[in-house]
């Protein structure tokens, strides 16, 4: 018994997690377990295999994304079967686990193309935003192709540094950009009466960006939206 107690103490312990670093080589599985064991304060994604931890948010971006998340709830309000989505982790592929600044997407009970898991979204959201500052080289383009490769239909980018919102669609052929239409406002092929003034996102200017979307949700395009996602909803039979 003596022995067998000594040998108990002098079993070496589990290994720990080893923590995440800025610069990691990862797959999405390694990413994960690393991610969950560290800090609740630490922000991580991985984007093409690689982890970024991003710095400190600035005023500027807050400012921008509080914005986004409240055009995009006033949406989820207003069209029963789509999700609003604030920084939520999003697992994409074998090497792509973003933590995009905000999604919206059809409910997976509606027909939309993501699943839930241990309760984090998997799969491509149909929408995605990010606001981009000190993010802008990779917002712009690694995490341009991992959401592109993943299936992300529509990818808005609020690039602070340049006073511009870019807004991408893909056709079929990958994410591609496309202006405003004729009424300086951006319309959402995917989400339909989701309308945004991009002038007033930049200027932080709510009364305006609250006007461009009811004008959106006022739409016939919307209320047919609303009618096909309450469809698909029922039960069969």
């Amino acid at each position: 018994m003596a022995v067998l107690a000594e040998r108990l103490v002098e079993a070496p312990a589990p290994a720990a997690v080893p923590p995440l670093e800025n610069g990691d080589h990862l797959d999405q599985p390694t990413f994960h377990e690393r991610y969950e064991a560290m800090p609740p304060d630490i922000a991580a994604e991985l984007v093409g295999g690689i982890v970024y931890m991003p710095s400190p948010v600035r005023r500027k971006h807050g400012r921008h994304s509080g914005k986004i998340s409240v055009w995009l709830d006033a949406y989820e309000a207003e069209t029963p079967g789509v999700e609003a989505y604030d920084n939520a982790t999003t697992i994409l592929g074998e090497d792509s686990e973003p933590q995009p600044d905000a999604a919206l997407l059809i409910s997976p009970e509606c027909g939309g193309q993501t699943a839930v898991e241990n309760d984090y979204i998997v799969g491509a959201p149909e929408l995605v935003v990010e606001v981009a500052s000190a993010t802008e080289s990779y917002d712009l383009h690694v995490k341009l192709r991992d959401y592109e490769r993943a299936g992300v239909r529509e990818y808005v980018v609020v690039v602070l540094r340049q006073q511009r919102v870019l807004w991408f669609v893909n056709h079929g052929a990958g994410l591609e950009e496309v202006e405003v239409g004729p009424d300086q406002i951006h319309h959402s092929e995917s989400f339909p009466g989701l309308w945004l003034d991009p002038a007033a996102l930049l200027r932080l200017d709510s009364k305006a960006l609250r006007a461009a979307l009811e004008q959106g949700l006022a739409t016939a395009e919307h209320r047919e939206f609303v009618e096909r996602l309450a469809a698909a909803r029922a039960p069969s039979g």
